[in-house]
């Protein structure tokens, strides 16, 4: 451990050094203060100038920032004044003084402004913002105030995003492609593809405020995730005062369905306090049916026709709270603490007709009856503290966390056959497991000059995971015993340390940044039960790179690289057979190695909203999960296995369309194609890709108080490595109109109008015949109920703040 952290810190160690030797060679003087009122508090984004004393003449300008300081560089010998103006306050002006030495820092002392006897009355500001907003780095989704997102959760919030697409699994891809982290507030899950779904299914979309759509992230975030980074962004609310929302949620679809959330946030000074509560339940049918068939060695075909009906019960309890306190104005701290306490639970009945010609009678059929109870806890603590060393925009921020997971689960699985050479199987399988994730990071950031930015980090994190099986089956007497071939105990421990290093330059109409991250992985895979250790260590460079050219006010180019890689799931690598009966199988691999992408794209965006992108990867050693047969005992089984390179191209377009004051329309459309290679699979060779598009529209209306939406979305066939996965597409709607100087809300939405969602593919591969035809619970009416509390008033100077503050976070990766 203590050499993973050296490691981790040695690039950062550099960082700091080359920052000092740069620094003692910097020639420019530079001047700073702090702005106050009369009681102490920060100015914030009050209006700066620095004045040539002799004439009064405006040398440069800034905005104080939210901790009331300023700064100006590259300030030339003379003698000069500060002024401040401020909406609602008397204008305030420095004693002069005086540059000399162009090597020194000049500190003003604190300027105090008074509120100006025609202060202006306290107005309510609403800004709205656009759905999609394109920034140089990133697109960001804006989810809050959406009427779509009422009572939907994370998950169906996601699929609406542009380029997004979730398969019948709750696998995430984006422009296409798997392999996507999912962040929540630029922090990373380290769950499994499987826990990821079941939080975000599990998460209402009304605590959310918008998702950022990363595709090649720079060096400073964690280099897993070969497609990009979805960054979801939970609300926050920053009003003076006490204030908050409460919501109730009501669905009907095949189920009845409700929800409700509580937040509330309290501001006085220097402390900001707030805290979040929703809850949800939420039952979904699902209609499954499986036909394959199976060819043994001696060319005799089997026949399987397999129906299931599958509901569901989703209780969920999510929570959140936390702080943050300016210790000084050059020192913030803060906690979170946030979790939830959550069921799941599953029925199915499952009806197997097994022959040996297509259409005939049936030889044997098989019944399998189950129930699967599922209990999920989580809390998480966060731990921050932001230190602006100085008011020229250096800050070192820290942060540490520590999250625990305690899942379990309790199965009961009952197979029947009609025939009795056949033996019928009773099992119960029990399945706690815990996963227990201890992080810490610093970042350091510094304008080494005007033009010339310096970020560095270092992180290092240690996930633990310890997953026991307890499998029993049931004997002639019908009396459970523990059968210990079908039991099982892995424990995994992995171990990441990371250092970054990157490098912005900004000149007249261009910026470059180029960054390179270091990360060294040490993994323990342990299989108790048969006493099978298998472990890791390797250590990998992750260069990025980002061109950003301004042609002029409305035309941009945006051009960028980075490498990334993709660790196998615990779960994954978890090498013990998991029966459900026996046709029925999943099993691990524990020779599973990670996967590496090289993204190269380009971004075309005219005035700040039209957007075009071109983009290429290549990945090697793809890791995909298979459905695969057995020939010998007829079973079909699941593995993830590495295949040998996947090649993606990939062309998106998103415009928006104004078409009156009271209607306009977000297009985005994907299309990409994707190539898939392996040389050895399943005895076979793969060398097969299709291309594929995805296309939504998003129309806004408002017209007498009320603001509706009509969101449509397509997706076409696609080729999906031995997956043919078909056509899938669904139109929703929704209205809002809002009360009482807007603090009580109603919203109805209905999704999947025409009840057309599905979620079906097919596999013709080698040995492989088998299709999948899925239904689940997708038209959905509900009605949403918000009233909103407090202190909804802001001052008019503080919303020229948001503005810029928007407007700051533009440039920067």
């Amino acid at each position: 451990m203590k050499q993973q952290l050296l490691k981790s810190l040695t690039i950062f160690l550099l960082c700091i050094g080359f920052t000092n030797v740069v620094l003692a060679q910097t020639g420019t003087a530079k001047v700073s203060g702090i702005l106050q009122d009369v009681l102490g508090k920060p100015m914030d984004y009050a209006s700066v100038s620095l004045l040539a004393a002799k004439d009064s003449a405006i040398v440069q300008g800034t905005l104080s920032t939210e901790t009331g300081t300023y700064h100006f560089v590259n300030i030339k010998p003379g003698n000069y004044l500060i002024k401040v103006t401020n909406v609602g306050y008397t204008n305030v002006v420095s004693s002069p003084f005086s540059v000399i030495d162009t090597s020194k820092i000049i500190t003003v002392p604190v300027l105090v402004m008074k509120t100006s006897s025609h202060n202006l009355n306290t107005v309510v500001i609403t800004a709205t913002k656009p759905l999609i907003e394109h920034l140089a780095d990133k697109t960001v989704v804006n989810v809050a105030g959406s009427v779509l997102a009422t009572g939907n959760t994370a998950m169906d919030v996601l699929e609406r995003a542009p380029g997004v697409t979730v398969d019948k699994d709750d696998n995430i891809s984006l422009k296409g492609k798997q392999g996507v982290t999912v962040m929540i507030n630029d922090k990373l899950t380290y769950l499994s593809a499987a826990q990821l779904a079941i939080l975000l299914r599990s998460t209402d979309a009304g605590t959310i405020q918008s998702i950022e759509l990363i595709t090649n992230p720079s060096a400073k975030y964690d280099a897993a995730g070969n497609s990009g980074i979805i960054n979801i962004k939970m609300k926050k609310n920053k009003m003076v005062g006490t204030n908050g929302t409460v919501s109730v949620t009501g669905g009907l679809g095949t189920y009845v369905k409700s929800s409700e959330e509580f937040s509330i946030n309290h501001k006085d000074g220097n402390l900001n306090v707030f805290g979040n509560f929703s809850r949800g339940d939420i039952p979904q049918g699902r209609i499954l049916n499986i036909n394959r068939v199976v060819v043994d060695t001696g060319g005799k075909s089997t026949y399987f026709k397999q129906s299931s009906f599958m509901p569901s019960m989703n209780h969920y309890n999510n929570y959140s709270f936390g702080a943050d306190y300016d210790i000084s104005p050059k020192n913030t701290i803060g906690f979170a603490v946030n979790g939830y306490f959550n069921t799941y639970d599953q029925g199915n009945t499952n009806n197997t007709r097994i022959a040996s010609t297509p259409n005939g009678a049936p030889d044997s059929t098989q019944q399998t009856l189950s129930q699967v109870n599922n209990s999920y806890k989580n809390y998480t603590i966060d731990l921050n503290d932001i230190y602006k060393i100085d008011t020229l925009g250096q800050e070192l921020a820290f942060d540490v966390d520590y999250s625990k997971f305690t899942n379990n689960s309790n199965a009961n699985y009952n197979t029947v056959f009609s025939n009795p050479k056949d033996t019928s199987l009773y099992l119960r399988q029990l399945t706690p497991s815990t996963i227990d994730i201890r992080v810490g990071k610093i970042d350091y950031t510094k304008n080494l000059t005007k033009s010339l930015k310096l970020e560095a980090g270092a992180k290092y994190s240690d996930v633990k995971t310890d997953n026991n099986l307890e499998a029993s089956t049931q004997d002639v007497n019908g009396v459970y015993n523990n059968d210990a071939a079908l039991s099982n105990r892995f424990v995994y421990d992995e171990k990441l340390a990371a250092g970054y290093i990157n490098f912005t330059k900004t000149y007249k109409n261009t910026s470059v940044e180029i960054g390179l991250r270091g990360e060294n992985t040490q993994s323990t895979g342990d299989l108790i039960t048969t006493n099978v250790i298998n472990k890791r260590d390797y250590f990998n460079l992750f260069p990025s790179a980002f061109l950003h050219h301004t042609i002029n006010d409305k035309n941009e180019l945006n051009f960028s690289y980075s490498r990334r890689i993709d660790r196998p799931d615990y779960s994954d690598l978890n090498p013990f057979v998991y029966y459900l009966d026996q046709y029925t199988y999943s099993e691990g691999n524990p020779f599973l190695k990670p996967q590496y992408t090289n993204n190269f794209e380009l971004d075309y965006t005219y005035n700040k909203s039209y957007n075009l992108s071109l983009s290429y990867s290549r990945t090697t050693d793809v890791m995909q999960q298979l459905i695969l047969t057995n020939d010998t005992s007829k079973a079909s089984f699941q593995e993830t296995l590495n295949l040998k390179s996947e090649d993606a191209y990939n062309a998106s377009v998103s415009i928006p369309v104004t078409v009156t004051k009271w209607w306009s329309i977000q297009f985005d459309a994907t299309a990409f194609y994707l190539k898939f290679k392996s040389d050895t699979l399943a005895g076979s060779t793969l060398n097969r890709g299709k291309v594929a598009y995805v296309a939504k529209a998003n129309q806004t209306f408002s017209f007498a108080g009320f603001k509706a939406e009509l969101f449509a979305n397509y997706r076409s066939s696609l080729t999906d490595g031995i997956y043919d996965v078909a056509a899938r597409y669904n139109v929703d709607a929704g209205i809002s109109r809002s009360f009482y100087n807007k603090k009580f809300n109603v919203k109805f939405s209905v999704s999947d109008i025409f009840n057309t969602e599905r979620n079906n593919l097919d596999i013709n591969y080698a040995n492989d015949n088998l299709q999948i035809r899925q239904k689940q619970e997708s038209r959905i009416a509900r009605l949403s109920l918000t009233y909103n509390f407090g202190n909804s008033a802001i001052k008019a100077r503080e919303h020229k703040t948001a503005l810029d503050e928007e407007g700051s976070r533009a440039g920067g990766h």
